[in-house]
């Protein structure tokens, strides 16, 4: 393993593509984050790379309509993928959006490892297992990240991740579980050294998510992911 240590805050937006013939070169390692539109993915990767508005969240799910792409250093990206499954989207601005999350997922080869976000109070929806099942089919390795975990109490909170873990080992294939709060920071250090594995390199410095009340939550955005 390298050991250079990854830097996610400086992470830096690089284009938006409404389909993945308009996305850059096809090389170096990708990770992509995908969820359902009202997940909190927005509010994960602005706390993942400590910056206030790097992916835009918006009070209206559904917003976020293309790929956008993140580098966080030459040959290693962050993918804000569209949100799916949020029913007040027109069918037809659904159908596209589904049709460029799906060909991104089946053709681009640099695609490493994908992030399924999921809230924690409703997790494993139907669209939720498909995209698990596709990247345990595609042998491509899975963090199924149970995002506004503060809104549970933690017996409860660690009842449904194990009922998570459960669900998905029977899936097959390479799939960790772990709840995420942008709020508290919980989940923050299983998430990044999630992603320095797949980016081959060790792990970097992250927030004790043990600790979040040591830190300013004030330079991010929680508010309009919330419900």
């Amino acid at each position: 393993m390298d050991n250079k240590k990854i830097h996610f805050e400086n992470a830096a937006f690089r284009i938006s593509a409404p389909d993945i013939s308009h996305l850059t070169d096809d090389s170096g390692i990708e990770i992509a984050f995908a969820g359902r539109s009202n997940a909190g993915k927005s509010s994960a990767l602005n706390t993942l790379t400590r910056q206030k508005s790097l992916a835009r969240t918006s009070k209206t799910p559904g917003r976020t309509q293309l790929i956008n792409v993140f580098e966080i250093e030459e040959g290693k990206r962050l993918i804000d993928l569209p949100g799916y499954g949020f029913a007040k989207v027109p069918f037809e601005v659904k159908k596209k959006w589904q049709k460029a999350l799906g060909e991104y997922l089946q053709k681009r080869d640099s695609l490493k490892g994908i992030v399924v976000l999921m809230d924690i109070r409703h997790p494993l929806k139907d669209l939720d297992k498909q995209l698990i099942l596709w990247a345990i089919d595609s042998e491509i390795p899975v963090m199924a990240l149970l995002t506004k975990a503060d809104k549970l109490k933690q017996g409860v909170r660690s009842k449904t991740v194990k009922e998570v873990q459960a669900a998905v080992k029977e899936f097959g294939g390479d799939v960790t579980v772990a709840p995420f709060s942008s709020l508290k920071h919980t989940g923050i250090d299983v998430l990044k050294n999630k992603l320095c594995e797949w980016y081959a390199l060790e792990p970097s410095t992250g927030i004790p998510s043990e600790d979040a009340e040591e830190y300013d939550d004030s330079d991010y955005e929680y508010i309009n992911e919330d419900d």
